[in-house]
């Protein structure tokens, strides 16, 4: 789990591993900070929406379409991560190693139609049940910790 150090496609892959960008979707319900979860399309797993690096994107740009396409969130992604976590990836070909550098994204609203509807579940939670749910301890941490007065962006 990395805070401070910036991430690029380059120390990725020197890593021996893929870079994603993902969305940390929030918002306050009665004053307490909430996390939207999704889950993955094929074990239904509790995760956070991400994706691969998109030409002429920034990267909080590419979590936030990634929250739309996976959750249906309209919001405003930080500049700044919360920080990164590895994960293995089912591919094709084989497991990929990937480092995700997670940023924070406040949802305004939530759409009923969006193009995975139909594939994943949502859920809004806590974020000690959030962190409870997703099964990677460093993303789990990243949750239970954040702290969205303290977020750049």
């Amino acid at each position: 789990m990395t805070k401070q150090t910036p991430i690029t496609r380059n120390t990725a892959r020197q890593a021996g591993q893929r870079l994603q960008l993902a969305a940390l979707c929030w918002r306050r319900k009665e004053g307490k900070v909430q996390v939207l979860l999704v889950t993955s399309r094929g074990r239904k797993r509790w995760i956070v929406p991400k994706g691969w690096p998109m030409t002429g994107k920034a990267p909080q740009d590419c979590a936030l379409v990634e929250a739309w396409e996976e959750a249906g969130v309209q919001g405003k992604a930080s500049a700044e991560p919360v920080g990164s976590y590895s994960y293995t990836k089912a591919g094709p070909k084989g497991p990929i190693a990937c480092l995700a550098m997670l940023y924070p994204v406040k949802v305004k609203t939530l759409a009923k139609d969006y193009p995975e509807a139909a594939q994943r579940e949502r859920q809004w939670c806590s974020r000690e049940k959030a962190a409870r749910l997703v099964d990677n301890p460093d993303l789990a941490a990243l949750i239970r910790d954040f702290d969205p007065d303290a977020a750049k962006g």
